[in-house]
């Protein structure tokens, strides 16, 4: 264990510690534990077997990672964070295998947090000192309370000083259409009429829309805490426009991230292909359109976050088609 620094009075019986790892005063790692490089185990944490740890993790001092914890790398958990493995304990009743809970790279586990087993806490997502983590939280997502709720997403622009929540500039009722900063999607103002008998919005394909769809669904009586959408697509491009009530759109090109509010039939908003997309903060009214370029194909969506982040690394000028 090269260049691996422990406290006198730890008692560290594993061997698979990577390099430059700190481990302080009263730590206790039995001989299963696999635990990266230049990761910080602060003072009174407790390792048990079958638990692995990525590189430069940094556990604050309390926390005790029982069997079946993953904690990939760059995560922080924060002080007398409460890890459980067992959905039913007894006393003296051992179940074959425990529940695995993983904490994603990047993710962030606030103090006094308690995660139930067997949840993942997604990649960059952050949960607030002191929520009960009751269920897996999504990546980038923020969650606090008891139970824990999401109440927004981390931002991660690559554009300077940019706000995280993107707006329409002020307009006279005709056509706009703005770019956000993430890949090619863009925000578009639709015509709109307003008179005595009523408002009227209405919008062209492929002039004001920009594609001619092949499919369109709409999403409604979503309860006002669910968390839709969660994929990008590979081919399929979308159009969306809450005719009814608000919601937020978070729009991911696995480089930058923002978030658009549609609260209006004037506004939609255009996602391109390999394009994460989140909806939630939907209001008791809410009507989401969504106009597709293709017809359904479930070999089209990417539902997993790390595949996604992947394919944009890999075809950087996909996420622009």
């Amino acid at each position: 264990m090269r260049d691996v620094r422990i406290h006198e009075t730890a008692d560290v019986q594993s061997r698979a510690i990577g390099e430059g790892t700190q481990i302080w005063q009263s730590v206790v790692v039995l001989p299963g534990a696999r635990i990266g490089r230049e990761v910080n185990l602060n003072a009174h944490c407790f390792v048990e077997n079958d638990v692995v740890i990525g590189d430069r993790v940094t556990v604050k001092s309390g926390v005790y990672l029982w069997d079946g914890v993953r904690l990939d790398d760059d995560v922080f958990v924060g002080p007398n964070v409460t890890f459980t493995n067992d959905k039913f304990p007894r006393s003296k009743h051992r179940p074959e295998r425990f529940l695995t809970t993983h904490v994603e790279a990047g993710a962030s586990i606030g103090g006094g947090a308690v995660l139930l087993p067997g949840i993942t806490v997604g990649r960059g997502a952050m949960v607030g000192a002191g929520a009960v983590v009751t269920k897996s939280v999504p990546p980038n997502a923020i969650v606090y309370g008891s139970p824990a709720r999401i109440t927004g997403y981390v931002q991660n622009t690559s554009i300077a000083q940019a706000p995280f929540t993107r707006e329409l500039p002020p307009g006279d009722g005709s056509p706009t259409v703005v770019r956000v900063g993430v890949g090619d999607v863009t925000l578009h103002r639709v015509k709109a009429v307003t008179d005595m008998r009523g408002d009227l919005a209405v919008g062209e394909f492929t002039r004001d829309i920009p594609f001619a769809p092949e499919r369109y669904f709409l999403v409604y009586n979503v309860a006002s805490e669910k968390t839709r959408g969660e994929h990008a697509h590979l081919r399929c491009k979308q159009f969306l426009t809450c005719v009814k009530g608000s919601c937020a759109v978070v729009v991911d090109d696995g480089r930058s991230r923002c978030e658009v509010l549609l609260d209006s039939p004037e506004k939609g908003l255009y996602l391109p292909p390999l394009t994460w997309g989140i909806q939630y903060k939907y209001s008791p009214d809410a009507v989401l359109l969504v106009f597709a370029s293709l017809p359904y194909d479930a070999e089209d969506y990417i539902r997993d976050y790390g595949r996604f982040i992947e394919l944009v690394q890999n075809a950087p000028q996909a996420a622009s088609r």
